[in-house]
């Protein structure tokens, strides 16, 4: 079967973001967004969805990091849910339990076609990570599954170290990602005969 594949831009006054995605890939990235943290976290999460990502945002920095993580979860999404196409026979539901040193968090995923973020137990981060406001992280998770149009749950269950907690929910996500997009079928998975 070809490879499912997108490329999606989003510009604004705010950022301006390019990207190519193809979920049959290997786990190569190309990722530059500004802020490091996030390059990191979504090289981690790609690898180890094994699909391929490059990735380009201008942000708008000099004021903080917000608009970059928010609109990059955006675009993501977006390109997920366009490569996927009708999703006739995937999988459709993933699941990652990703240990990280003393930490450990828990990520599930539906590509149901209704959004949803569950965020729970960010008690654990601390205030900032990377020199900015741990919410920055729920928002861009809450943008992804937003235009992913996916449910997702992240569940933070223990540990110290908040670029740990941060890692293994990235890896989480990866693990859950390729398991949702597996192709299996030539069906779409609902019994109520499709996705919305």
């Amino acid at each position: 079967m070809p490879p499912r594949t997108a490329a999606r831009s989003r510009q604004s006054a705010e950022t301006d973001i390019r990207l190519e995605l193809c979920l049959d890939g290997t786990g190569q990235t190309d990722i530059a967004t500004g802020f490091g943290l996030l390059d990191h976290m979504l090289t981690l999460t790609f690898f180890w969805a094994g699909m391929d990502l490059t990735l380009r945002c201008k942000g708008d920095l000099h004021i903080d990091a917000h608009h970059s993580a928010e609109d990059v979860g955006i675009v993501l999404g977006q390109a997920v849910l366009e490569a996927l196409g009708d999703r006739k026979g995937i999988e459709r539901v993933g699941f990652g339990r990703v240990p990280m040193d003393e930490a450990l968090t828990e990520v599930t995923l539906d590509l149901s076609g209704r959004a949803w973020l569950e965020w729970r137990g960010d008690e654990l981060l601390p205030p900032v990570l990377g020199g900015e406001e741990k919410d920055l992280w729920r928002e861009y998770y809450k943008a992804f599954a937003g235009s992913a149009r996916c449910n997702l749950h992240v569940s933070f269950l223990y540990g110290k170290n908040g670029h740990h907690l941060l890692e293994s929910v990235a890896k989480g996500l990866g693990l859950a990602l390729r398991q949702a997009v597996a192709r299996t079928g030539a069906v779409v998975r609902s019994t109520k005969g499709g996705l919305d």
